[in-house]
């Protein structure tokens, strides 16, 4: 009656603007107050959805149409979420898409569409139960929800698009070899037994009917129905007001459900392709989380399963299973063990208690595994950043050696990615995959292709058929690389300083791709880094993109990055710049940030680079030959490479030159106690002197023959002293270095009579040494052939004017465990050898 009248006593004008007002269906809060429709219509025809035109009374023809479904979607802000978007939000249609127009009625709901106002329902929710169930959709803490979860870890964020990005293989495969999977996860690949649209709205209709009396086991088959609705038909589902009411008597029956009911809600939750930011799952992972401990085994991983499928973040659920599973891990079944790796990778952590206990199961059951569930522990692991100790990955690298040919290739990959975690070179599955790898490549994805090369140059092992089956496929399928898969492709080949036969287009293709995606680089600026200096490595060096590397806003970029110290690579790459592009005149880094990263380094390198042994016994015996510490200085010369050198200046005569300024006083403690304990060694430690070390000495063939006793002044033989006796005993005399310099006719120290030179002074003629002392991690695995960054440091010292000496493992480590006179007169042989 009251809309009667008040209908009656509206103008022409203002009944034209009545009939523009709008509904909206999912329960936003109004701007006015509500409008009573006519008393033909009673409020249970209003929340069953259907869809009544209430006739105002006295106006002949003129209906206000109800359709909730046209109106499913509310205004929002265009905020860029990091989640992926789900099926139903890919469903829904675009926001402001025009109806089709034709009839008046149609007209009619176009300018209803486009109308700013609002009309609420006369039966309202409490707004307690409004906002916990934000009605259909849940809009509030939506952002809230998705950054927490993000920043606790989960089953959400970028981690997940990016392991999705150009990926061919399906992650969760190893869950249809065994028929106890289906206990334990959701198969998203099985569709459920169709139910038509009409028995779904069948179902809401029950809903309105049944209302508060509905019982949970109710409630659980009718979400059940709802959910094999067929995809295309579960939007309009979802916009009807009375799937918010089942919702709403959801949660306010949720205690009196079972567990299995609760499961088989959140399975229908699964189908229904519920967004993971709902506010119904608030109250469903919370009571789920107070029953994780009456939950058996199966059903806990059932439930993260399900957590996973929907894309939802639940830390504390995960806390909780963990604890739960961790009390039994030692009765878990090999299905289950798969599986609870799986869940505990995807969600990027695990308590290290939990997964030693684990690594023992894995043992364990490692004959029994399939070549997939070999692949998804390794992945679980890897993900969660738990080792594996050594003896394990021998195993599994055993066991993955033997099924290789039945692994799929997402398997090798996951596998190659724990070998590189655990820095474990299993030469046979290495070898192995040599064979595999040129057979499937033409069929992998850019990004299996990258992790297959960067695990081989992690380990340095380069195997040409491995790489060479690589370069020929990333022309093709650089346009699919992101920027990490570009960088880390660059990065595998350079740093083993390998070019493949396709060099040109190999470097070329991924290059370009680089300046294509460029635009991530504001959100990842390592990868920018890595990929320059993977091409200066290679002796590439693309201008703009070292222009906007060293850009002052990148460079503040990169400085302010709190997760990686990206400081030292701009700080090598503006290095690199100055010796290697004398005429570049693009953008360069400030004096401040180059101090500051010198200094650092240097902090580093006097504590542990320069203080190794087969360092410290190189320089100290490099001093005691040429005469002292100021003849050899341990430093960094190139301070952006980021290791040490030994220094020696020699004048166009080979006498070496004094210039190391740094007074003995500033020695450490140590340095001077091995200094004296060398000293002493000197005096009292006679090395013996035998032919062979004499013929040694001065090249000449050893004559062997008995020396004739010495006589004395009185012409008879001189009886020896007791300490010559000892040292016949050995068969030698006294090594020294006036010996040493008479026997080999070099001077090995400073003339007494010529005054020192001027330290530093640029006198012509003096010759730079670099003393380059080498060890394996230098060089590629099994080979003599060096790794990017190091053959780029002797190039660049070649540049500077130094030559360079090499001491290589393979010589100078044996000596280490021999004689000082072998070792003074190796290092003698190699120092002057390079002057001839």
């Amino acid at each position: 009656m009251a809309s009667g009248v008040l209908c009656q006593r509206l103008s022409l004008r203002g009944m034209r603007r009545f009939a523009a007002v709008s509904w909206r269906a999912r329960g936003e809060e109004t701007t006015g107050g509500p409008v009573q429709m006519s008393s033909n219509h009673s409020n249970e025809d209003q929340e069953d959805g259907q869809n009544p035109d209430a006739v105002l009374p006295n106006l002949p023809g003129y209906t206000v149409p109800y359709n909730p479904s046209a109106y499913c979607r509310t205004r929002r802000s265009q905020v860029v979420t990091t989640h992926r978007p789900s099926a139903a939000d890919e469903d829904e249609p675009p926001e402001g898409k025009p109806l089709a127009s034709g009839s008046k009625q149609q007209q009619l709901q176009q300018q209803q569409t486009r109308n700013t106002y609002t009309v609420s329902c006369s039966r309202r929710l409490s707004s307690a139960k409004n906002t916990l169930l934000d009605l259909a959709f849940g809009k509030a803490g939506e952002n809230k929800q998705g950054a927490a979860g993000r920043k606790a870890g989960g089953f959400g964020g970028t981690e997940d698009r990016e392991a999705l990005y150009d990926s061919k293989e399906d992650p969760r495969a190893f869950q249809k070899l065994r028929e106890e999977y289906r206990a334990l996860c959701h198969n998203l690949s099985e569709p459920p037994k169709p139910v038509s649209t009409e028995e779904g709205f069948l179902v809401l209709h029950k809903v309105t009917v049944l209302k508060g009396t509905l019982s949970p086991q109710s409630i659980s088959e009718f979400f059940e129905k709802l959910g094999q609705i067929p995809t295309e038909q579960q939007v309009l589902v979802k916009s009807d007001t009375r799937f918010a009411m089942l919702c709403r008597y959801a949660v306010e029956n949720l205690r009196l459900f079972t567990s299995p009911q609760l499961i088989d809600v959140l399975r229908a939750f699964v189908r229904l392709g519920i967004p993971p930011t709902h506010s119904i799952l608030n109250v469903f992972d919370s009571e789920l989380c107070r029953r994780v401990w009456d939950l058996d085994s199966t059903q806990v991983l059932l439930v993260g399963d399900l957590w996973r499928c929907l894309g939802r973040a639940v830390p504390q659920y995960l806390d909780l299973a963990y604890s739960r599973l961790g009390l039994r891990c030692r009765e878990l079944t090999l299905p289950q063990l798969v599986q609870l790796v799986y869940l505990i990778g995807e969600g990027r952590r695990a308590p290290q208690e939990l997964m030693q206990n684990l690594e023992v199961l894995v043992l364990r059951f490692l004959d029994q595994t399939t070549p997939e569930e070999l692949g998804a522990l390794c992945l679980g692991f890897f993900k969660s950043k738990s080792g594996l100790s050594e003896q394990a990955m021998r195993r599994i690298g055993d066991r993955a050696e033997v099924v290789l040919e039945e692994m799929s290739s997402y398997a090798v990959v996951n596998v190659l990615k724990m070998l590189r975690y655990s820095h474990v070179d299993h030469v046979g599955f290495l070898r192995r995959l040599g064979e595999v790898v040129p057979e499937r490549a033409p069929s992998m994805g850019a990004q299996g292709l990258m992790h297959i090369a960067l695990a081989c140059s992690s380990l340095h092992y380069l195997d040409e058929r491995i790489f060479e089956a690589i370069a020929a496929e990333v022309p093709v399928k650089a346009a699919h690389c992101r920027s990490k898969d570009t960088a880390k492709l660059l990065w595998a080949f350079s740093s083993l300083s390998y070019q493949p036969s396709n060099a040109e287009s190999f470097f070329s293709s991924l290059t370009q791709q680089m300046r294509v995606k460029s635009a991530e680089f504001e959100r990842y600026p390592e990868h920018l880094l890595t990929g320059l200096l993977a091409l200066a490595f290679a002796g590439r060096f693309p201008h703009d993109l070292i222009n906007l590397a060293l850009s002052p806003g990148f460079v503040k970029l990169a400085a302010e990055s709190t997760q990686l110290e990206l400081k030292k690579d701009l700080f090598t790459l503006d290095g690199t710049v100055e010796l290697e592009l004398p005429g570049y005149a693009g953008s360069r880094l400030p004096e401040g940030i180059c101090t500051e990263v010198t200094e650092m380094l240097w902090g580093f390198a006097s504590q542990d680079v320069c203080q190794k042994a087969e360092v410290r016994e190189a320089e100290t015996l490099l001093q005691s030959m040429l005469g002292g510490p100021q003849y050899v200085k341990n430093y960094m010369i190139l301070p952006h490479m980021r290791s040490s050198d030994l220094e020696i200046h020699l004048d166009s005569a080979g006498r070496a030159l004094p210039f190391n300024t740094q007074p003995a006083a500033a020695l450490d403690l140590g340095t001077q106690r091995e200094q004296s304990i060398r000293k002493w060694e000197m005096k009292h430690a006679g090395v013996p002197l035998t032919d062979d070390l004499v013929s040694q000495l001065l090249n000449v063939k050893s004559s062997r023959s008995t020396p004739e006793p010495a006589a004395d002044e009185g012409g008879g033989p001189r009886t020896p002293t007791a300490g010559e006796s000892r040292r016949e005993f050995f068969g030698g005399v006294v090594l020294t270095e006036g010996l040493l310099d008479a026997m080999t006719g070099s001077p090995c120290s400073r003339p007494p009579l010529s005054p020192p030179a001027e330290p530093h002074s640029p006198l012509p003629g003096v010759r730079r040494l670099a003393v380059q002392v080498s060890n394996r991690n230098q060089f590629c695995y099994g080979s003599r052939h060096l790794l990017g960054l190091h053959a780029m440091k002797r190039r660049q010292l070649s540049r500077a004017g130094y030559t360079v000496l090499e001491l290589p493992f393979w010589e100078w480590f044996p000596l280490l465990r021999r004689t000082r006179s072998e070792k003074l007169a190796y290092l003698h042989c190699k120092l002057y050898g390079t002057l001839d």
